[in-house]
């Protein structure tokens, strides 16, 4: 299967998941993920407003809030096809844009840069154990991450990972996915795909 449609079938399984399973499901994602050193450690984390069935990242967010934590978001150029973080410190400072996304008003949000980032939490639709994912199409994330020098990480229910992604040779992989069900390390899964692809 080719980009579009691994895309759509897993947007079409998504889709199908009840609201119970969903809420559960991202309810143990941030738990889990709250528990992470990156997460733990860092003072600055990037992450997206969560748009239809992907894993919910409010409640993530508000916990990010209460310890304390600089929360950025992103707001994308679609003319130039990039994108930078600003600082949100309730939901209010959110507009709503094309294709019902939310996105930071620049006007009252302070813009931060990626060196003041420690952790970047990456969108996606399907991924794969080593890290590499299908996103939106836009390639917003891949310009990002050329010049990002933090811990990458995923959030992504069981039923988004496939055995393999398509690659271009543009698209970076994250260093980790957390879903309900494991935490799959993709640093140490690329080496041992690496070292397999040798013998």
């Amino acid at each position: 299967m080719n980009k579009r449609e691994l895309r759509r079938k897993i947007k079409q399984q998504l889709e199908n998941m009840s609201e119970n399973l969903y809420q559960q499901s991202s309810l143990t994602i941030k738990d889990k993920l709250l528990k992470e050193p990156s997460i733990i450690e860092g003072d600055t984390i990037a992450i997206t407003i969560s748009n239809n069935r992907e894993v919910d990242t409010t409640g993530i967010i508000e916990s990010l809030w209460k310890q304390g934590k600089r929360v950025v978001v992103p707001k994308c150029n679609s003319i130039n096809r990039t994108m930078q973080f600003y600082k949100i410190e309730n939901f209010n400072q959110l507009e709503i844009v094309y294709m019902d996304l939310r996105e930071p008003i620049p006007q009252i949000t302070e813009l931060v840069s990626a060196e003041q980032i420690d952790c970047m939490i990456v969108p996606g639709i399907v991924f794969d154990k080593s890290g590499y994912r299908i996103g939106y199409g836009g390639g917003y994330y891949d310009r990002y991450l050329e010049k990002f020098k933090g811990n990458v990480i995923s959030l992504a229910f069981h039923n988004q990972l496939v055995d393999m992604v398509p690659r271009d040779p543009h698209d970076l992989p994250v260093n980790l996915i957390v879903t309900e069900q494991n935490r799959i390390d993709c640093i140490q899964n690329r080496g041992s795909v690496k070292t397999s692809m040798k013998n």
